[in-house]
């Protein structure tokens, strides 16, 4: 049974190129939370506050829901039992899918926290939004930062031919 799909350094090369795309991404995020964190504080003086309850209480749950929400995501999606399943079925190829479209979803959920709290800023006038969703988003990007190493030792471990 072979490991890859080809010869080992071509998926090597196949694996690396891939990360260093998804590393961009995810760090274009981070910074994209850090530049959104800071354009509310040097606007803050031209925001009209406006207090809005029912704004403020869903934006906290949302916050809470996709911070949440992301880390369950991410447990669920690269938990030792489903990689074994996902290498099983479709190969080294798909469990390298599986971990660039996890990595994805878990970014996008903090990428859209710092966006909606920017947004929420931008419409109450309070920083609060902006620093707080854009402080989770921020965790939430780092938690889902992959690293080249785990998913070398991911698709070691389990990457193996396709059943027939």
């Amino acid at each position: 049974m072979e490991l890859f799909e080809g010869s080992p350094s071509d998926f090597q090369s196949e694996l690396t190129r891939r990360h260093k795309t998804v590393a961009l991404v995810v760090r274009a995020f981070l910074a994209l939370t850090v530049l959104f964190s800071i354009s509310a504080f040097l606007a803050r003086n031209h925001f009209h506050h406006d207090d809005n309850d029912l704004l403020d209480r869903a934006l906290r749950i949302a916050i809470l829901i996709c911070g949440i929400g992301s880390v369950a995501l991410r447990r669920q999606r690269l938990s030792r039992q489903r990689l074994q399943t996902v290498a099983a079925l479709k190969g080294a190829s798909g469990l390298l899918t599986t971990l660039i479209s996890t990595t994805l979803q878990v970014t996008g959920l903090g990428a859209i926290l710092a966006i909606f709290g920017f947004i929420t800023t931008v419409l109450t006038g309070n920083e609060f939004y902006a620093y707080g969703a854009g402080l989770v988003g921020f965790v939430v990007l780092l938690y889902g930062y992959p690293t080249k190493s785990s998913w070398q030792q991911a698709v070691q471990t389990f990457g193996r031919q396709p059943a027939e």
